[in-house]
């Protein structure tokens, strides 16, 4: 069954940024959203007030996350569902850290605490078919908090998913297809998404060209290189994916494009 996935850095509510604080932004990114109708969507760095804002103005989703501070402390790395195609059958939320169940834990030179929000997804029109998705934000100054980042996430999803094609999955009982998106703070040649590429396949080895950058600014532009990813394990076949440059008279939705990726995820057979 096919779906699409968009991850999407809706950068924090500013007030510096002046015309291009949130409130002046919002209803232009709710806008991109309904145009692409996404199933399901990795947001970060929304506020719990921003999300909010987001949900009134998307009749059909819904939302779940933590902040990075507990609770709804500080930014979420949201997942939203189209609730007309998927349900949630269980999430939860781990601390980019040596202590990952510890709310607001911070470990390996990470600038800011950083998480990673998971959601066990299952189809509306096939209730057998269930796929995880995970959405984190890695740190933007600690390169060695990126890569121990980057590495516990690929072990915390070991307990739902076989990675790799051909990697030994027996260790899970019933290994399920699963997607990955967020903001990485890292170029394709860091070692943080190098080490995710060898057991996760690369959406943009879809993309249809130069992907270029993803995060601008507020300035536009695609020279560059992307910061914005979403990979695939076994079990999902990407079939395109595109980085989404609208706006309207030069203003963008966000500082980051949105990435989108299609594709198709068949349920995984057992054991």
């Amino acid at each position: 069954m096919e779906f699409t996935v968009m991850t999407f850095n809706l950068r924090y509510n500013e007030k510096k940024d002046g015309n291009n604080a949130w409130p002046h932004r919002v209803d232009q990114a709710a806008d991109l959203i309904r145009r692409y109708r996404p199933s399901a969507i990795g947001t970060q760095e929304g506020l719990r007030s921003m999300l909010d804002d987001l949900q009134v103005r998307l009749p059909g989703y819904a939302w779940v996350g933590e902040g990075r501070g507990g609770g709804h402390e500080d930014e979420h790395n949201a997942i939203f569902y189209d609730t007309s195609l998927l349900s949630v059958q269980e999430w939860g939320q781990f601390w980019l850290s040596e202590t990952p169940e510890r709310p607001n834990s911070v470990s390996w030179n990470s600038s800011l605490p950083r998480i990673c929000t998971w959601a066990r997804l299952q189809s509306i029109a096939e209730p057998g078919l269930e796929w995880m998705l995970y959405n984190t934000h890695l740190d933007h100054i600690g390169q060695e908090a990126r890569v121990k980042g980057a590495a516990l996430i690929r072990s915390q999803m070991e307990r739902y998913v076989g990675l790799a094609a051909g990697a030994d999955a027996s260790a899970v009982d019933s290994p399920l297809p699963a997607v990955l998106t967020g903001d990485f703070n890292a170029w394709p040649s860091n070692p943080a998404i190098v080490q995710l590429c060898s057991e996760l396949f690369d959406a943009f080895r879809l993309h249809d060209g130069a992907v270029g950058l993803t995060a601008h600014s507020f300035q536009g532009g695609s020279d560059g290189q992307p910061i914005d990813y979403i990979f695939a394990s076994a079990g999902v076949r990407v079939l395109e994916a595109q980085v989404i440059h609208d706006n309207v008279d030069g203003r963008y939705p966000s500082d980051h494009y949105p990435v989108l990726a299609r594709m198709r995820i068949e349920p995984r057979e057992r054991e």
